[in-house]
């Protein structure tokens, strides 16, 4: 399977599809996959903006609404994670992933999916320290607080991917692993971005749960985004068993590096279609009391503890659950529009949503399916007063007197039911939409180029002209014309997390 590895997308999928398109006509071989590092930007439209952690300046509505239109169809299967700049009223529909668009796919808060047997892992979303051990408790509209720390990594993702026991072939994250510039060529890189420097000298470049991640799993690939350049390096495992392949890529920009195409072997015999992994459910399922909307912290389990703390699921575990699939883990093709998408036709001048929670069909169908609790469910309940208030530092099983109750709740619990509007009616957009401010989109802002980065791994850029920029492992970069046309980590039970789990 050829698959391409994209860095930050920053909403420029147009040309990201367009690149893709270009080196298949290169070599003639067709590329399967796509794979985001975050970043993504998957404004629908431009209330989308204001759920989005950046600038106003840099509020640029981009080509994904396209794709969420239906204007366009995404040409090849598309996986993503979250990064720190991301409509995050939309991503908190999908905790556990699904369908943004016709043919494009996010894997939720964490998530691990097969394509034709190959096993993708990913985790969105950056680490910082006051956020690691809080409930998944921000809603919209959110605060100048709430807008960075609901992309902000929690305890329970990390926890929930140690419980995996099988081989993992691609992880994705939009951070690097703590650490992991010592395993590539970190001199050029300080050259090129030599503000680095203290950071990597006081380890807090990177999120050291990932690093945890990394060294617990060991897959064959890791692929990152985030800090805006290109770097690889090799994790080998101390008895050298196993080995991590790393590759950070630049964001989506002419003449930078935020490409890479590589082969990896796969299961001809199966579709190129996306399934749940059995695992991964089983796990969701038998963890899914330690899920929690509340502001405080929140501990995961631990051999301290009088319970059950490690959730690798047994045999019998996984039959059950695969039971309840009906022994299909096919991911449905059941993306639908929750809300108006963006008209470019409508004046440059817009008003501000009091925008809400939103509940998407697609999470109410997973979550019915396999029984376990949509969170911005059981945030609706939480706001709607049906269930008492506690203080911030009881346990993460504070709401499960609401458990139940949320997974009676039906995709009609929709604020901006799908089949109450056309796409091709003006009047229903203003019909739904409440405002409450004038706001004025400016012009998207190109500004913010840094250097391009020089390193030995493969990779692809954009150059000025008709020319395709390639790199390869073993030479230098070589022109192809074409037709024109953080922080330390620091935690309470740390033991819990650790590598030896």
């Amino acid at each position: 399977m050829r698959i391409a590895v994209e860095g930050c997308a920053h909403g420029e999928l147009e040309i990201i599809y367009d690149t893709i398109l270009q080196l298949e006509k290169i070599d003639g071989k067709k590329i399967d996959l796509l794979i985001c590092c975050g970043d993504f930007q998957s404004t629908r439209n431009l209330n989308d903006l204001h759920c989005m952690a950046v600038p106003d300046k840099y509020k640029d509505m981009c080509t994904f609404y396209k794709y969420y239109s239906g204007e366009k169809i995404a040409p090849i299967l598309t996986i993503f994670i979250g990064g720190n700049h991301e409509a995050s009223n939309y991503l908190q529909e999908l905790p556990y992933g699904g369908w943004v668009a016709t043919n494009i796919y996010y894997l939720g808060y964490a998530g691990v999916i097969n394509v034709a047997g190959i096993r993708i892992a990913g985790i969105s979303g950056i680490y910082k320290s006051h956020n690691w051990m809080q409930g998944h408790y921000e809603k919209p509209p959110y605060t100048d607080k709430t807008l960075r720390s609901v992309y902000h990594t929690r305890n329970l993702e990390i926890f929930r991917i140690k419980q995996i026991s099988s081989h993992i072939d691609i992880f994705l994250s939009h951070d690097w692993p703590s650490g992991i510039t010592k395993y590539g060529n970190e001199a050029v890189l300080l050259r090129n971005k030599p503000y680095f420097r203290e950071d990597i000298a006081n380890d807090a470049l990177g999120s050291q749960p990932f690093m945890d991640l990394l060294q617990h799993h060991y897959p064959s690939f890791w692929f990152a985004a985030h800090l805006h350049c290109k770097f690889a390096a090799i994790v080998p495992e101390e008895n050298g068993k196993r080995i991590t392949k790393f590759l950070a890529l630049d964001k989506c920009l002419p003449k930078r590096k935020f490409l890479q195409v590589l082969e990896i072997d796969h299961n001809d015999s199966l579709p190129l279609k996306i399934s749940y992994d059995l695992e991964w459910l089983t796990i969701l399922f038998l963890t899914n009391h330690l899920l929690s909307v509340k502001h405080g912290l929140h501990y995961m389990p631990g051999p301290a503890g009088n319970g059950r703390w490690i959730y690798t699921p047994s045999n019998e575990e996984k039959e059950n659950i695969l039971k309840k699939f009906n022994h299909d883990l096919e991911v449905p093709d059941n993306f639908k529009c929750t809300v108006p998408p963006y008209r470019p036709e409508s004046p440059d001048t817009w008003t501000k949503k009091s925008v809400k929670l939103q509940i998407n069909p697609q999470t109410t169908e997973f979550c019915n399916l396999l029984g376990i609790d949509d969170p911005v469910v059981l945030l609706q309940m939480v706001d709607a007063g049906r269930t008492e208030s506690k203080s911030d530092d009881e346990s993460s099983t504070d709401v499960s007197n609401m458990r139940h109750e949320s997974r009676d709740m039906s995709s009609t619990s929709i604020e901006a039911d799908p089949e109450k509007f056309s796409l091709g009616e003006d009047n229903d957009t203003e019909r739904m939409i409440e405002f409450e401010a004038s706001f004025t989109v400016p012009s998207p802002s190109k500004n913010l180029d840094l250097p391009s980065e020089q390193d030995e791994s493969a990779a692809v850029n954009i150059t000025t002209g008709n020319e395709l920029q390639i790199s390869n492992m073993d030479g230098d970069d070589s022109p192809v014309q074409m037709e024109p046309n953080c922080k330390k980590f620091k935690r309470r039970n740390y033991s819990i997390y650790s590598s030896t789990l």
